[in-house]
């Protein structure tokens, strides 16, 4: 399934996978609008193309050298850094020099992050299993960390036959840290993002 980030959460929210609210704008003043309509004080403005690596990636021709994710704190940012980013050539890591051109972006509501942690699912081609992916190193390349500090990666393997259990869930919350309410927070999370992932991808 090749879909842009915005559409995903769209997806991922049908399932009940809590996402930041947000709205796609292809001008500077659909974005500008979207974040009023958000509320603020903080949004973030994201580039929309097909490739990772969007926030580490930069703009071709633009001399401050700024990626396609960025941290804005007033609406005339948004304005702005959605101008320096609509229509231009981003090119990151997965898209080579040629880049692509951001044709439309995503304007979400910002938040207060402590942490950020990876979860992610494939299929393990050797197994024919749905496999867990989660890290503590979260915000990072995961291809970088698999390569360069792999034993912070946790993997969970899960049988077809039975689907995934409680104890799948508790195993990955466990591995990234999280007590308390955050584990039954999170198992709800999984487990939703476990049967979008089953029932679409």
């Amino acid at each position: 399934m090749n879909i842009h980030e915005y559409q995903a959460k769209g997806l991922l929210k049908k399932y009940g996978v809590a996402v930041p609210r947000g709205g796609v704008a292809y001008t500077p003043q659909e974005a500008e609008t979207v974040a009023r309509e958000l509320g603020g004080p903080v949004w973030v403005v994201k580039s929309q193309i097909h490739a990772g690596g969007r926030g580490a990636g930069r703009f071709k021709g633009n001399p401050e050298g700024k990626g396609g994710v960025r941290v804005v704190k007033s609406i005339e940012d948004v304005g702005k850094n959605a101008a320096e980013m609509l229509n231009h050539v981003l090119v990151t890591k997965q898209t080579g020099p040629d880049g692509r051109e951001v044709k439309r972006l995503y304007v979400e509501e910002g938040a207060d992050i402590k942490r950020e942690l990876y979860l992610g699912m494939l299929i393990d081609r050797a197994t024919g299993r749905v496999t867990i992916m989660a890290s503590t190193e979260g915000g990072m390349e995961i291809e970088e960390v698999a390569h360069n500090t792999p034993e912070k990666i946790v993997k969970v393997s899960i049988d077809p036959a039975t689907g995934i259990q409680g104890y799948h869930t508790r195993k990955v919350a466990f591995a990234l840290g999280l007590e308390g309410k955050q584990v039954g927070a999170a198992a709800k999370f999984i487990m939703a993002a476990y049967q979008a992932f089953v029932d679409l991808d």
